[in-house]
């Protein structure tokens, strides 16, 4: 699990506010998947002095192009359709603050890593799509990487990550399912929230 979040977060600020949403999916992960990853080389040395800026990079250039709510939705399964408006909301906004501190910690071990962009294939339903990646490895095999994406409106956004076949989404199911089973949806919550707090040093 480790390995593959740290992978996913490396790679997963790949949809930048300065694009288009006419785009598609596949030109939208290639543009701005190269335009992430030479932010990161430009400000190497700023963010070694100042590491708390990865978050605002986090912040203005993935948040605004991740449907929380829906990859909240597919986390939780049956538990979302159970939750109140409150814990739904509340859930979110935890699920979220979890996935950009990973992303950030994880996006300072980029280490030049090649992309390959391998050819674009629909979704299972009209409105979604995804874009299949390969990430070479020094001595290793490449890591394929698939993009889930979903069209809402104009805008396509990023729903789920696919690395080396095992889901994301899947991977949080499965260990929250676990959680709420022990102590339920507000344990939960509760314990993402105190993660959360004690990273932003709260």
């Amino acid at each position: 699990m480790k390995r593959i979040v740290v992978i996913c977060a490396m790679l997963m600020g790949l949809v930048s506010a300065s694009v288009s949403a006419a785009i598609g999916p596949q030109q939208l992960v290639q543009q701005t998947s190269q335009a992430m990853l030479e932010k990161l080389k430009q400000e190497k040395e700023l963010l070694k002095a100042e590491p708390g800026r990865i978050y605002s990079l986090v912040d203005k250039i993935v948040v605004p192009h991740f449907d929380f709510e829906y990859m909240s939705q597919m986390v939780l399964a049956k538990y979302w359709r159970k939750a109140s408006a409150a814990q739904r909301q509340a859930f979110t906004l935890e699920f979220r603050q979890l996935l950009v501190r990973t992303y950030a910690t994880s996006l300072k071990e980029y280490a030049d890593q090649e992309l390959i962009y391998l050819p674009f294939r629909e979704g299972k339903k009209k409105d979604q799509a995804m874009v299949r990646t390969e990430i070479e490895q020094a001595g290793g095999f490449p890591i394929p990487i698939d993009y889930r994406l979903r069209q809402n409106s104009r805008d396509w956004k990023v729903f789920d990550v696919v690395i080396d076949g095992v889901s994301l989404v899947t991977n949080y199911r499965t260990s929250f399912a676990k959680e709420i089973r022990a102590g339920g949806l507000d344990s939960l919550i509760d314990t993402l929230a105190k993660r959360n707090q004690e990273v932003r040093g709260e």
